[in-house]
């Protein structure tokens, strides 16, 4: 469910039309609604309810600072991958005992800054990482609570750009070998071992490979616990995905994970820590784009729009589905028509959907991407010298930008010449 609807034929975000916001900002740009991002995190919160639990919401699929006061404010922690996101977390107002590092390549540097600034807990990828925090927390007379992300090879049945839990995946070490690194972990003095973490893939459609992956970990936990180590903590991942077609199936349920996870590891007495980054706030944004030109091809008809790959990269990089709509309501009887939406860069790959059945579009008139509050904006670039399109968040009828579109003038003076020339 989401708040973009409809009312008197001009497609709204929550009470505001889209056609007020682009007035004032121009296309193309993100919205945000405030109702959707509540809602979704509270779906998600009390699937696990009655369990020790704490959300924390993955930032890479949305790390707008005011998307995160949304959710910080209902008491999400957050999951960063980067020194980066991690300040971004902090300056949202969230502490730095709900902030969990993960990430495949954390430097010296990111690692000093979550000591000193506090951290729940690394998600540990490797033994050559788990040294080097060692070091670096016995350098700063503190101790890194970690988890090691242990790899189950388990198939998440998601595109192959975006699975991580199979044998061939960078991410985390092999669970087959857990115990020898959970033995090294546990005789380090800059190290205190409190879980265990697991991540298999985003945009999963069956519960399935989450039970292997858990069934695994909760086996795992025991092992571990023979051999010594205070397990108390499970970090599952997240990864759940969401309906990008209004055609397809729909995914499952949140409610429906969690009684996956009580069944699984929920005897196990650990606290249940929950990362979902797409599910929170997929559905709770849209793309909106004016069409530029129709252009009637050979054997086919193209619709042109404003923005382009650099703006919205999943169609280009993973082939991605997203509905598209007319912001204003076709009339009824309208016929749809073939078109292939694309966008003005210079790159064949710019296309966001071929052969879409539409009902027509008329030049200047705008057109919305549905599903786009995660990794789009934050994936997006100044490719061919495009600037980043503004983000506006929406609450009830009110809106505000929450990340403006700079000029030339800001982009061009980024860059510096050197003196001799």
């Amino acid at each position: 469910m989401d708040h973009f609807l409809y009312k008197d034929g001009v497609l709204h975000a929550e009470d505001v039309a889209l056609t007020e916001i682009a007035a004032a900002v121009g296309t193309p740009f993100y919205v945000y609604s405030t109702a959707t991002l509540e809602r979704h995190f509270r779906v998600f919160d009390e699937a696990l309810d009655g369990m020790d639990h704490l959300v924390c919401y993955a930032m890479k699929a949305n790390s707008n600072i005011a998307v995160l006061k949304i959710l910080g404010d209902l008491g999400a922690g957050m999951d960063v991958v980067s020194g980066g996101e991690y300040m971004r977390a902090k300056a949202a107002g969230v502490s730095g005992d709900k902030i969990v590092f993960s990430g495949v390549g954390k430097t010296r540097e990111e690692m000093t800054l979550a000591l000193t600034g506090g951290i729940r807990q690394f998600n540990v990828e490797s033994e050559p990482e788990l040294a080097v925090l060692n070091e670096v927390a016995l350098s700063l007379g503190k101790v890194a609570p970690i988890t090691v992300r242990v790899n189950p090879d388990v198939d998440a049945k998601t595109h192959a750009k975006i699975a991580t839990g199979k044998s061939e995946n960078k991410f985390g070490i092999p669970i087959a070998k857990a115990r020898e690194v959970y033995a090294v972990a546990g005789a380090m003095k800059g190290i205190d071992v409190v879980g265990i973490d697991v991540h298999i893939g985003s945009q999963l459609t069956d519960l399935e490979p989450y039970r292997l992956a858990y069934q695994k970990v909760a086996e795992l936990t025991a092992e571990l616990r023979s051999d010594g180590h205070n397990i108390r903590r499970l970090d599952l991942g997240g990864g759940l995905g969401i309906p990008y077609a209004r055609s397809n199936e729909a995914p499952p349920l949140p409610m429906d994970y969690g009684k996956v996870v009580r069944e699984t590891v929920g005897d196990l007495g650990c606290e249940i820590e929950i990362e979902p980054g797409r599910l929170v706030a997929g559905n709770a944004g849209l793309l909106v784009s004016s069409v530029i030109y129709n252009k009637a091809g050979e054997g086919r008809d193209f619709m042109i729009v404003d923005a382009a790959m650099n703006d919205l990269i999943r169609p280009a990089m993973y082939e991605a589905h997203h509905d598209i709509v007319p912001v204003i309501e076709a009339a009824v009887g309208t016929e749809a028509a073939p078109f292939d939406i694309v966008g003005p860069v210079c790159e064949s790959g710019d296309t966001f959907a071929k052969q879409r059945d539409m009902t027509p579009v008329a030049d200047g008139e705008m057109i919305a991407f549905r599903s786009a509050g995660a990794y789009g904006a934050v994936m997006s670039s100044e490719y061919n010298t495009r600037p980043m399109i503004p983000e506006v968040l929406v609450k009830g009828d009110q809106f505000a930008v929450i990340r403006k579109r700079p000029t030339f003038d800001e982009m061009i003076k980024r860059d510096t010449v050197p003196e001799w020339q």
